[in-house]
Parts: C-alpha cells; structure tokens; sequence
C-alpha cells in the first residue's frame, strides 16, 4: 500500500469518525502537511519489499533514528496525523535535530505482506540490521550517518534486541512497552481480542490470508491506554489506523523479554513503559510505579555498556506515544539521546 493511499483511506475514517460524533481536525489529520525535509523509501527485503519514510531535521546531523512500531500498528504509530504539535513522535525528533526513518514491519502499512505464516520477529531483525547498515553507508541519496539509535514499541522493541544482540552495530536501543517481566494474564487477555482481519470492516475486503489478525473493534481503549489519559479524537484514529499482523512473529519475538539476550547488547539503552501498561508493568503494574522503580526491575538484564535509563509517563498505558502527557516521554527522549550522541 502507498502512503498516498494510507492517507485516502484516513481520510475516508475520519469522515466515519466525524459521523460517530469525534471530529479530529481536518488540517492536522493531513500527513502532507509537514515542515520537515521528508522522502519515502522502498527498501528490498527476501520477503518483498518494506515502506519507510527518511525525514531530515532543519539543521545538518550525523545521527538519525530508525523507528519501527508493534504488531498492532504501522507507521501512524510515530508519525500520527492528528494534534502532530503533540503525539507526533517523528516531528518532536525532528524538532531536537535527529533525523529518523519510520519503518512498516513486513505485513502493514506500506509494506508487502507476504503469507501470513512467513512472518517472523527474526526475519524483522534481519531486516532492521539492514536498513542500519544502509543509512550508515548513504541510504536514497542521503549523507551517511555516523550514529544509528533504533527505537521500538512492544513486539518491535523485541526485534530491536534481537538486532542489537546479533549485529552490535547500533549506538542506541529505545524500547517502549517493553520488559522482563509481562503479565502473562493481561498478555493472553489481549491476544483473546484479536480476531481474522477478514472479518474486520476495515480490512474484510483487502485480501488478507485467514492468518492475517487484528484487535476487535473497541478493545484497544483498555488495552492500550491508560482511562483518564486518552483523548477521544485519539482513539477514534487509533482504531481507524490500526493495523494486521502475525502471531508467528510472537514466539521469536517474546524471547527478547526473557533473561539472558538482553545482557548481550553493547549499546546504551532506555526503556519507556506508561505506569498503567497492562502488558509490560507486570502484576499490579508494579513495576511501573515510578522511573526507579522500573530501574531497579530491569537493571540486571542489561550489561554495565547499556547505561541503562529508565523512564515511566504517569497515566500512561501499553502505547506511550498516544497519550495526552506525552510530551513529557519525547523530552526524556531527547535528553537521553543528547546523553549518547554528543
């Protein structure tokens, strides 16, 4: 799917959400409608092919982030159309003079979508070590950067451990909705919400394979955000933008949050949970309480070159970059990569 007709079929839910009675505004729900020095890629993987989108800072940079979101969304999820002087994540990034590829995994956005049954955490690995490896030589035309710091949500922070424990050839690890110790019973809890994405309104008609799933229309409200924390214009895109994927990409992938792989990345490293993310916080959400408290949870998974930086937004649930205060995550953000970009 190109970006262009993504932003036709936005366009296309917003007028459905305008009809729900949640009217986001028509000026910042166009994806065209930004500053910045942007260009879509198309990048060659042994599957087919993976959509992305390079954007440059105002200023000259030697750094550039790599951002990939989970199994539950696409691009959307960091370069979001509504309110962009808020939840969207690219822009802030842009903003502090960090220039950043925003990535589909295999099976959305603009991205191919191969069998269903062929999607693998592992094979996004693979392909995210080349896509470092390209920007760090000059990808489509554009400077090579010094500095390559990858950032993931949920299931893509997984494959961002997978990349920096295989290739060491990253100078960042970003990981949000991510730890070592999920609630197992929130976890089966949400995968109980998924359903074929043949059944789904939204995709029913786009030629899915039956192993194609995606999240049951309004279940993403509890899963993914904090109750008091979410505007509703928010979570009216958020269910129109959502997004298929594969459980095969699970199995592989969750062995990122187990003890041992975690240790083995030489890179610095944040993570990023909402203090009310039911998947990744634990029982109770205890290990969310506070920054130090998820400090003290994760520190013995990493190695002494991590650098371990934690960060917990108060209110927040499973997708930090979509909730009202999260303005406060992009600035822990940008003050960390300054800390390990110079």
């Amino acid at each position: 799917m190109t970006k262009k007709l993504y932003a036709r079929m936005l366009v296309a839910a917003t007028a459905a959400a305008t009809m729900l009675g949640v009217v986001p505004g028509v000026a910042d729900a166009d994806p065209a409608a930004s500053p910045d020095r942007c260009q879509e890629i198309t990048f060659p993987v042994p599957q087919g092919t993976l959509g992305a989108t390079l954007c440059l800072p105002d200023r000259p940079t030697d750094t550039v982030m790599v951002l990939m979101a989970g199994s539950n969304y696409n691009h959307t999820y960091w370069d979001f159309p509504y309110a962009p002087e808020t939840y969207n994540f690219r822009r802030a990034m842009n903003a502090a003079g960090y220039a950043t590829l925003v990535a589909d995994r295999l099976g959305n956005g603009a991205s191919t979508r191969p069998p269903s049954m062929s999607l693998t955490a592992t094979a996004t690995a693979q392909a995210l070590h080349d896509i470092v490896q390209a920007l760090r030589h000059g990808l489509a035309g554009a400077q090579p950067f010094g500095k390559v710091v990858t950032g993931g949500h949920s299931l893509s922070s997984g494959t961002s451990v997978m990349e920096a424990t295989t290739y060491h050839d990253v100078d960042g690890v970003l990981l949000t909705g991510y730890s070592h110790t999920l609630s197992v019973p929130d976890v089966l809890g949400v995968i109980s919400t998924y359903y074929q994405a043949v059944q789904d309104p939204i995709f029913a008609s786009r030629g899915f394979d039956s192993g194609y799933l995606v999240t049951r229309p309004g279940t993403r409200a509890v899963d993914f955000f904090g109750p008091d924390n979410v505007d509703p214009q928010v979570l009216a895109i958020d269910e129109a933008t959502k997004e298929t994927f594969s459980l095969t990409e699970y199995p592989d992938g969750l062995t990122s949050t187990l003890p041992g792989m975690s240790s083995l990345i030489t890179a610095p490293v944040m993570v990023v949970n909402g203090s009310l993310d039911r998947l990744s916080c634990g029982p109770a959400y205890a290990i969310c309480a506070d920054a130090a408290t998820l400090q003290a949870a994760e520190a013995a998974f990493f190695g002494p070159a991590a650098r371990l930086r934690t960060f917990v937004l108060p209110g927040s649930g499973h997708s930090v970059n979509l909730a009202r205060n999260t303005a406060q995550y992009q600035a822990a953000v940008i003050d960390w990569m300054k800390s390990i970009t110079g």
